[in-house]
């Protein structure tokens, strides 16, 4: 099964690091990459630019709305992410503890629906705007 492990951490702290501190964390990130890949466990995987080139995107009524920026003010923000395959969630939580991020922030692990393999009494609950 495919999890989707999410890196949360806090961009001004990330920010603030030295550049040789910075250069140390993503050596470790890139080693974690390596293994996991040589495993066989990584899918995927992609650091995200930082939140202010994010764009936010509703439609109400019909209209298209963007707003610059993120969702909601937060202290730790969507950095990046992993896809791996896993046996099962307990080996999705070891890989998650070995990304560096759960240093300094926290890795968020959720299975992801595989609408591929899903039969229909398997299929999710549709989700509505407000939900």
């Amino acid at each position: 099964m495919k999890y989707l492990a999410l890196i949360h951490s806090d961009e001004r702290s990330w920010a603030a690091l030295p550049d040789d501190e910075r250069k140390a964390i993503y050596a470790r990130y890139r080693a974690f990459a390596d293994d996991a890949q040589a495993s066989g466990k990584l899918v995927e995987g992609y650091e995200l630019k930082p939140t202010a080139t994010a764009t936010t995107v509703r439609v109400v009524d019909g209209k298209t709305i963007t707003t610059d920026g993120p969702f909601a003010e937060t202290k730790e923000t969507l950095g990046g992410f992993y896809l791996v395959e896993a046996a099962d969630l307990d080996e999705a939580i070891s890989y998650a503890a070995m990304i560096p991020g759960a240093r300094h922030g926290c890795i968020e692990v959720r299975p992801v629906w595989d609408y591929g393999a899903a039969t229909a009494a398997e299929e999710p609950e549709t989700v509505t705007a407000g939900n």
